[in-house]
């Protein structure tokens, strides 16, 4: 029995975090190990395949907490009532997201309704933007990430995608993709501007950085969803993760902006 007792003493909590690769990829595996690094005996299992997958992933009961880059859905919601539960928002910080052209692209400047016309397919040269003439190639995360939708209605006003588009698992791909293809135009998240090949391109004159966070016109909450409030190991996590200078010091270097340090 004795045995029994130090084994289960010593055994590691787990916490199951599904969702957003927009968080999934880089800020919350960082945090994760930040986190441990601070003494927190916790085996983390995260799955960063789109944020539709936070809120399927908590109503299969196979999360301990999700990720998302957008606000659940009225349908989303509906489901969780079903169950007699509520999905609960917790902002993890603010992301921007960043138009990118291929470095070589003499555009480095775009309104928001050109942007909007790039990617309904309504604009489709490079001489339309005061370019180079060249195709224009967009490049979109797919159907399951939240950044797609949220850029859909930010800078679409939530028209459809041109049929040309094409679809990229994550923020990676869209960057690569843009950095090896002259005509080429993405969206990443802020993390990923620094990226060799690529550069952002401001958006009604405004660049996406920090500071600009109130004027950019691609702002957006990220969150983490729970069911209820946290409890237990999840409860403590988050926490850490909204309030620690550490977290918050994790979070500003991959490039997103800190909830504490996030202007009211």
């Amino acid at each position: 029995v004795f045995a029994a007792l130090t084994v289960a003493a010593t055994a590691q909590t787990k916490l199951v975090i599904k969702g957003s690769d927009t968080l999934g990829a880089k800020m919350v595996p960082q945090l994760s190990e930040a986190y441990k690094a601070a003494g927190n005996n916790v085996n983390f299992e995260i799955a960063a395949e789109g944020s539709s997958t936070c809120f399927t992933a908590l109503l299969a009961g196979t999360a301990d907490f999700g990720m998302s880059s957008r606000g659940i859905k009225s349908s989303e919601k509906d489901k969780f009532a079903a169950k007699g539960q509520e999905a609960v928002a917790h902002i993890a910080g603010v992301d921007m997201i960043a138009v990118i052209v291929n470095e070589a692209n003499g555009v480095k400047s775009l309104t928001k309704t050109q942007i909007g016309g790039i990617f309904t397919g309504k604009i489709t040269d490079w001489s339309q933007v005061g370019g180079k003439a060249g195709k224009i190639k967009g490049y979109t995360r797919n159907t399951s990430s939240g950044t797609y939708k949220t850029f859909q209605k930010l800078a679409m006003n939530k028209a459809d995608y041109g049929k040309d588009t094409q679809k990229m698992a994550g923020n990676e791909q869209i960057a690569e993709a843009v950095a090896g293809d002259v005509n080429g135009i993405g969206y990443v998240g802020l993390a990923y501007i620094g990226r060799d090949g690529i550069a952002a391109a401001t958006v009604d004159g405004v660049a996406p950085s920090p500071a600009t966070q109130m004027s950019y016109a691609l702002s957006r909450n990220l969150y983490y969803y729970t069911i209820g409030e946290p409890t237990g190991a999840a409860k403590k996590f988050i926490e850490w993760s909204l309030t620690s200078p550490k977290a918050a010091d994790v979070i500003n270097k991959v490039g997103f902006i800190a909830p504490k340090v996030m202007k009211k």
